[in-house]
This record gives structure tokens, sequence and C-alpha cells, in this order.
């Protein structure tokens, strides 16, 4: 974009946010239909990070060291588009997940997710199913394809585009 507008990538990236923050719908209606629910975390690989730095960032496994993130999606009727919400959150416990999908998606709902124990409980106000991922990615209808899509996405821009982000500003590229 800097390149085709003749402008900085400071000025390209200030550009892009408030492009996409017009873009919004700013509806204050909560998802309804059948909704995908799913977690992520963001941050460099280890095997990138130079010793010293791995040695403090990296505690452990998995998601250590890197920021959680909360997506749902309510997918589209046909011939009508998805609509997303992401969120940084501060961990992926269910006291953390479950107020954000209550908040989020409308009672009565379908809501499909992994098998993550984080999104037991659901089921008292939502059709909830789940698809455990060591055993399947697809059951008919049951599969958090689509959000998994959007991890994909969003992951590969920020590796190509900004190399990493700061947990601090990972709202701004989340774009509620």
């Amino acid at each position: 974009m800097h390149r085709t507008l003749g402008v900085t990538q400071k000025t390209a990236w200030f550009m892009d946010h408030r492009i996409r923050l017009a873009m919004q719908t700013g509806t204050f209606l909560k998802m309804s239909g059948e909704v995908e629910a799913d977690e992520t975390f963001i941050g460099g690989l280890a095997k990138n990070m130079h010793r010293h730095v791995r040695e403090r960032k990296v505690k452990g496994t998995g998601g250590s060291g890197k920021a959680a993130v909360l997506g749902i999606v309510e997918r589209g009727a046909e011939g009508q588009t998805s609509r997303i919400k992401t969120s940084h959150v501060p961990n992926v416990k269910r006291r953390t997940l479950a107020p954000e999908v209550r908040a989020t998606v409308e009672p009565g709902a379908t809501i499909y997710t992994d098998a993550l124990k984080s999104y037991l409980g659901l089921s008292d106000v939502y059709d909830h199913q789940t698809i455990d991922h060591a055993i399947e990615f697809v059951n008919g209808r049951v599969h958090t394809n689509n959000v998994e899509n959007f991890w994909s996405l969003l992951k590969r821009t920020l590796k190509g585009t900004y190399v990493s982000v700061d947990p601090a500003h990972l709202e701004a590229y989340l774009d509620k």
C-alpha cells in the first residue's frame, strides 16, 4: 500500500487501520445461528529467537510467552458473508473464555468448538457441539475450519508484513 500511494510504511499502516475501522459494521446484535469459537496463540517461534531472548521469554511449551486470542465466527447463511469477532484474552481458561462467548453469542445458537475443556459448560444456553482434532477435523456441520482459516491468514499477514507484533498493540491488528 505504501508503494502504491507513495507514502511511508508507517503512514500506510495508520491509513490501513483507519480504513478497516471505517468498514466495520458497528452492529450491536449478538451472533446467532451457527457459530464457531476457537483460540490461538500469537507470538514468535522459539527456534527463531536468539538464545538469550528464548531463555528469557520461553518458560514452557505451546503458548508460553505468546499472546492468547479468542475468535468467534458467525457462519453466514447461503449467499451472506460470515462475520468474526476477535479479542486478545489474558489466558484460555474457562473463566476467561466462557464470559467472552456469552457476551458475543445469542442464547439458543449452535456453537461449535474444539475439545478444549475451557468450553465445557456452554451447553446450558447453547446447542454446543465439539470436534476432537485428535480424531477428526470435520463431522458433518461440526467443525471450526472457518475460524482456523482466519488464524492462518492472520498469522501469515503478521509474519509476512509486520514480522512481529507487540502484545500491547495486538488489538489494533485484530480489528474487533
